[in-house]
């Protein structure tokens, strides 16, 4: 489909009427049409009329501005007409069309939906003027547009045959057909066809251009066409204008559509703040709260409703006679006859016409105190006070003398207190008061045995001691208590497995059996039941001590193997090759309880293959580090051969079985220039405990194992730390 592009003049050019009288009188400098010429080619080249035109001619500017506007709002309304051609939709306007240009271009493409709609259904293509000028332009171009495209359509692809006319028939010709004014003709608003010529003309609020075809807007507000009232500014709109008030209304008042001021009525629209004990009252731009209740007489009326009295002695002028005084009342007042006054000391007598004396020390009056003389005279009185007091001028009555005050650690050596017309000392505790009256001495409390155990008297106080494995209590500070020696925080350290309190002392505990309490009556000592004596183990079997108890072990040689009767004890470290030292906790070294040496036939040569020269067994008791935090070394595996041999064999050592959850390891070090093999415990273990280690100590030449030797390590770990 090819793009047609609407018949120029459908939006039509704002040009300032009174803009172009100007220049067409001052048309010596620049025409009016080079000018608005200009602001059409801004529009079309630019596509924005928002840049500052460089005209020196303030009118000229003003035409192009008006004249880009126009060519803009044209160009829009063009991209919106080709877009309801294009895709029967104004749902994706152009993506560059953006504010008012996304209105412009919206609008015209919705009004050409609806004359091309129009068409469609066969409905007129005469605009209606409900949809505005605009819009109706755009409507009926698109319609008639249809109309033709849709006449041209049916012509070409050939409808239906025309019906052979009936002899007699008359050929009837369409008068619209022939009028030139059909589809608009060539002008922009109003087409007449007078049959002479076509006449075009405009609608109300444009005015026909000179070239009799395009119209454009009239401005009322420069061409004084307007009705705008004083105190409004005309606003040009296109094909009209509108007043606009050039002040708001104010509080109170409200814009009609006629432009004119309008009180508001704040009381029948609710919007008023009146309290409900208030009635509201309308006025010009507000509005009055008049309360419900009224009040009576003698009583006003304030903002909140309140009725307050009125204090009719202030504002009425003398309500009372010569002689009396007002006296305000609620509600009214009051006249009371005026009195003499008579002045301090005296009074009227009993006429009421003469001020007398008063004897201020008649009974039962007593102006001095009680106990105290009183002198009467002339309108006063005198008083003779007792000793210990003063007479005061003031409330003129004798008061007592403070001695205390006056005289400070002068009378009393410890405390003073005021009395009555003299004084009293005492004492502070822990002291008494000596037969003077005055003076303190210390009193001995540890005559009295105030303590439950000891006392030592102090100045002014004492002082309570306890025994040994008591404390003084932190309550009454006189009573010892026993101190509970295992629950202190240094308790778990003073006996190796239990603490038993006593009433001042303890006593440790050991575990039975196994165990007994050591010498110093805190540590526990293992008993050794195999040197006692009282173990239950065979004649076969061999009675080993552990930590807490004993275990009878009985060791067999493996075939071609003999027990060796070499089972003394060495000093540590000091052992023939192949031998087993065993280093415990506490110091105490043991050799091999149990050793097998080879023993072969002559004729037995897989006896003599076999590396392996001995096979022995030894047992170690432990007990359960509580802090482990370092690997303890628990056997030591030595040998005869020198630490560096150039031709003697490579000493290896290596675990094979026994060795749960990886808790031990050996390493190989060189000790007093022999090779030693180092058992050592590198997690911690909580007993009780029991595993064999089984150990491997190979003598190897040239990658070849010479022979080897098998040390069993029978490890009991007690469930104790001790």
């Amino acid at each position: 489909m090819e793009r047609a592009a609407p018949a120029r003049g459908l939006l039509l050019p704002l040009l300032l009427l009174g803009g172009l009288s100007l220049l067409a009188a001052r048309g010596a400098d620049t025409s009016m049409e080079a000018c608005c010429a200009e602001g059409r080619q801004k529009a079309t080249q630019q596509k924005d009329c928002s840049s500052p035109y460089t005209s020196g001619s303030q009118e000229c500017r003003m035409v192009q501005e008006e004249c880009c506007d126009s060519q803009l709002e044209e160009l829009h309304c063009t991209t919106g007409i080709n877009l309801a051609k294009e895709q029967e939709s104004c749902a994706a306007p152009s993506a560059n069309a953006t504010g008012l240009a996304l209105m412009f271009v919206k609008r015209c493409c919705q009004c050409c939906l609806l004359g091309r709609a129009a068409q469609g259904q066969g409905q007129s293509c005469e605009n209606s003027l409900t949809m505005g000028h605009r819009c109706g332009q755009v409507f009926r171009a698109c319609c008639v547009k249809g109309q033709e495209t849709a006449n041209l359509t049916a012509g070409d692809v050939g409808g239906p045959q025309e019906k052979p006319k009936k002899k007699g028939e008359e050929e009837q010709e369409d008068p619209y057909l022939n009028d030139r004014c059909r589809g608009g003709g060539p002008c922009k608003q109003q087409c007449r066809d007078t049959g002479d010529k076509v006449v075009c003309s405009c609608f109300v609020g444009y005015q026909l251009l000179p070239d009799g075809v395009s119209c454009e807007d009239v401005n009322e507000c420069i061409a004084g066409r307007h009705s705008c009232r004083v105190g409004e500014t005309c606003i040009n709109t296109v094909g009209s204008f509108r007043c606009q008030r050039e002040s708001s209304c104010g509080t109170g008042y409200e814009l009609t559509e006629s432009n004119d001021c309008k009180d508001i009525d704040e009381c029948e629209s609710g919007i008023h703040n009146c309290l409900p004990d208030f009635i509201c009252q309308n006025t010009l731009g507000s509005f009055r709260c008049r309360p419900k209740l009224q009040c009576k007489s003698g009583f006003i009326q304030d903002a909140l409703g309140n009725c307050i009295d009125i204090n009719e002695c202030l504002t009425l002028g003398a309500p009372c006679p010569a002689g009396q005084t007002c006296i305000n009342t609620e509600g009214s007042y009051t006249c009371r006859k005026n009195v003499p006054n008579c002045g301090r000391g005296y009074h009227l007598n009993k006429e009421g016409k003469q001020c007398v004396d008063v004897d201020e020390c008649l009974p039962p009056s007593e102006p001095c105190g009680a106990g105290h003389v009183c002198i009467n005279s002339p309108g006063s009185y005198r008083c003779e006070c007792k000793p210990g007091y003063y007479f005061n001028s003031v409330t003129r009555t004798c008061v007592d003398v403070n001695e205390c005050q006056h005289y400070p650690a002068r009378l009393c050596t410890h405390k003073c207190e005021n009395v009555p017309g003299s004084y009293h000392c005492t004492c502070t505790k822990g002291f008494r008061l000596t037969s003077d009256g005055r003076t303190c001495e210390d009193v001995n409390e540890c005559h009295s045995n105030p303590c439950s155990q000891e006392c030592t008297n102090i100045y002014g106080s004492f002082q309570c001691y306890c025994r040994r494995g008591y404390k003084l209590s932190d309550v009454d500070g006189l009573t010892c208590e026993d101190i509970d020696e295992c629950s202190l925080p240094t308790g778990g350290h003073i006996c190796a497995y239990r603490c038993l309190n006593t009433v001042g002392s303890f006593q440790c505990s050991c575990p039975q059996p196994g165990y007994k309490l050591a010498p110093n009556g805190r540590n526990c000592q293992d008993i050794n039941e195999c040197v006692a004596g009282i173990h239950n183990c065979t004649i076969n079997e061999t009675c080993f001590n552990i930590q807490g108890g004993f275990r009878c072990l009985a060791f067999q040689c493996p075939e071609n193997y003999r027990r060796s009767a070499d089972t003394i004890q060495l000093p540590p470290l000091k052992l023939p090759p192949g031998r087993i030292g065993c280093a415990c906790r506490s110091g105490q070294v043991k050799v091999d309880a149990f050793l097998c040496v080879k023993s072969c036939r002559q004729d037995d040569t897989a006896c003599m293959l076999n590396p392996v020269h001995t096979v022995s067994h030894s047992a170690i008791s432990l007990p359960t580090i509580r802090h482990f935090n370092q690997p303890d070394e628990i056997v030591f595996l030595r040998t005869m051969m020198p630490a560096y041999p150039a031709p003697q064999p490579n000493v290896i050592f290596d675990i094979k079985e026994g060795n749960l959850r990886h808790s031990f390891d050996i390493v190989k070090r060189y000790v007093d220039g022999a090779v030693v093999g180092i058992v050592r415990q590198v997690r911690p273990i909580v007993g009780p405990f029991h595993t064999v280690l089984k150990l491997e100590m190979n003598f190897v030449n040239g990658g070849v194992v010479s022979h080897r030797n098998e040390v069993n390590v029978h490890i009991f770990i007690s469930e104790y730390w001790f």
